[in-house]
């Protein structure tokens, strides 16, 4: 075999190697800019005036028009006191939820009690059964204690779910080993202590990405917040943008767009705050030790 055949044969894994990586790189950057161009989208229409939705072909180009838009959504509602309310609602939620998720899922993966095992499936279940179905029920439950068009109504149904507690007792299954846990009791710690110092820093990252989970999911809920609320005071952002759906003049997209624009800039802050903590647990089984 001669020297330039060897050479050729060589360079050929080499060569494959770096044309299959640039081609998933080429695909990563289709998908990115996929995902970042309805957002984009939304930023241009809110940015002009309000038939510039109907462009044929759609528009691309950022106007100048974006605070006399949001300017008539502030005529039209109370913007800034229901973005401070859905802050509110979802941070309380939010806290009371990683808080309270955590520590039952860190029973029921540590601790042996009686009918662990089935209170556990018993949480599964209730997986299994439609939001819509508790509906009914909890609004009877918010009526008798007088909580309807309150913080309450939102806040308090919502400290704890099932999603919460399963997601935290598989990570903490996987996270803290026992040996952690019998160590920190032979130094004399009791259970709270030996949870908030040795649990706590090895599952931050799971803690995190169901904050930011179910940050997003409370910000975005819009059935329920309707259902208990009636003093506009009162409306989460949700409800806010609902009002400028409104026929009686048209639909002005560019005020519905810029207030859409100024409603999600928070989630992607929180995102951004938390992404290294949400990409820690997210993928924290990926990698085998």
């Amino acid at each position: 075999m001669s020297s330039n055949s060897w050479a050729g044969s060589s360079r050929a894994p080499g060569d494959a190697g770096f044309i299959s990586k640039t081609v998933f790189y080429i695909l990563l950057i289709i998908g990115a800019l996929a995902s970042i161009f309805p957002f984009y989208w939304m930023f241009v229409i809110a940015t002009n005036d309000r038939g510039a939705v109907f462009h044929i072909p759609p528009l691309l180009t950022i106007g100048g028009e974006f605070f006399n838009n949001f300017q008539r959504v502030l005529e039209r509602t109370d913007f800034f006191r229901a973005l401070f309310n859905s802050l509110f609602v979802s941070s309380m939620v939010t806290i009371s939820v990683v808080f309270f998720c955590t520590l039952a899922g860190y029973a029921f993966a540590k601790y042996e009690f009686p009918f662990k095992t089935a209170l556990f499936y018993f949480v599964i279940a209730t997986l299994f059964v439609p939001s819509q179905l508790s509906v009914l029920p909890t609004y009877i439950i918010m009526a008798k204690l007088h909580w309807i068009d309150t913080y309450r109504a939102l806040i308090v149904p919502a400290m704890v779910n099932a999603f919460g507690i399963f997601w935290m007792r598989q990570y903490v299954s996987t996270a803290v080993h026992s040996e952690l846990i019998e160590s920190g009791r032979i130094d004399g710690g009791g259970h709270f202590r030996i949870f908030w110092n040795i649990a706590i820093p090895v599952i931050t990252p799971a803690m995190a990405t169901l904050g930011i989970l179910n940050f997003m999911n409370v910000w975005n809920d819009f059935f329920w917040p309707l259902v208990v609320l009636k003093n506009s005071e009162h409306f989460t952002i949700q409800i806010a943008l609902q009002q400028l759906f409104s026929n009686r003049d048209g639909l002005d997209y560019g005020m519905i767009m810029s207030a859409t624009f100024t409603a999600t800039l928070p989630l992607l802050v929180v995102f951004l705050l938390f992404s290294r903590w949400v990409i820690a647990g997210l993928t924290s089984g990926a990698i085998k030790s």
